[in-house]
This record gives C-alpha cells, sequence and structure tokens, in this order.
C-alpha cells in the first residue's frame, strides 16, 4: 500500500511517516520499482502502535524504548512500566506547571478591572516579568575591560 494509504489506515499523517522513518523510529519502507513506499501490513500497525504512544503523550525517545521492548519477545514487563511511570512522573510535572500557570493568571484576572481605565495587573505583571529577566542577562555580561 502506498503513503496515503497507510496514512489513512494508521492514523499517522504522510509527513509524520517520512519523519518517523527519517530518524529510524520505522525501518526504511521498501520501495517499488517507481521508488515509492510500499507499506506492509506489519509497517501499519507498527505505525498505530506510534499514534496510539503519541496520543498518550510519549516522546519520541520512549517511542524507541517501547517500541524495542514490543519487539523483544523476551522483554520484562517491568521494564515497560518504568517507563510508563516515568512518562507519568513527566505529565505530573507539566500538570503541576499547567496549574500554576493557571492559578497565576486567575489571580491576575480577578485583579484587573476590566473597564475603561488603561491600569491593568496582567500586562503589570507581563512588564515586570520582561524587566527582571532583562536584568538578570544584564548581569550576566561581563563588563567590558
Amino acid at each position: 500500500m502506498n503513503i496515503g494509504q497507510a496514512a489513512k489506515a494508521s492514523g499517522v499523517s504522510g509527513k509524520m511517516i517520512r519523519y518517523y522513518e527519517d530518524v529510524g523510529l520505522i525501518p526504511r519502507i521498501s520501495r517499488t520499482d517507481s521508488g515509492y513506499r510500499d507499506f506492509s501490513e506489519k509497517d501499519v500497525h507498527i505505525l498505530r502502535f506510534i499514534s496510539r504512544a503519541r496520543s498518550l503523550g510519549f516522546s519520541v525517545e520512549q517511542m524507541y524504548n517501547l517500541l524495542a521492548l514490543w519487539q523483544d519477545r523476551n522483554r520484562a514487563s517491568s521494564d515497560v512500566k518504568a517507563v510508563a511511570l516515568a512518562h507519568i512522573d513527566e505529565l505530573d510535572s507539566k500538570i503541576k506547571k499547567l496549574q500554576d500557570m493557571r492559578e497565576t493568571l486567575l489571580h491576575l484576572a480577578n485583579h484587573c478591572h476590566g473597564d475603561h481605565r488603561p491600569d491593568c495587573p496582567i500586562l503589570g505583571d507581563l512588564a515586570a516579568e520582561a524587566q527582571e529577566l532583562e536584568d538578570q542577562r544584564a548581569g550576566q555580561e561581563l563588563p567590558e575591560p
């Protein structure tokens, strides 16, 4: 089957299929005499595996590990579980950061009058953070001799 058919069957876009092939996540796909990719059912099955892993937020590096474990019939399920638990820790960290951002924005929005006045704590906070970053960068620069 061609790349369009494989994309439709797997739920992975043709562009991503080419990317996964380029980075070695999937093996080089066999080619027809005219140079077109010729996907097998096994190739599509691997793409479906990748699609599901991506839907759970696994990175390309994690997918390398998961694919290797999936294809290793002598694997220990504890190895797979370790990858999943590490990913859960990463997700928990991202969730915490998002919750912190939400709380900050909610606090700022609740303190913004939202009327005709130009004063706005949201913009004030953004400007203060921008100034702080600028000051930090200036402090890191070495003085000229």
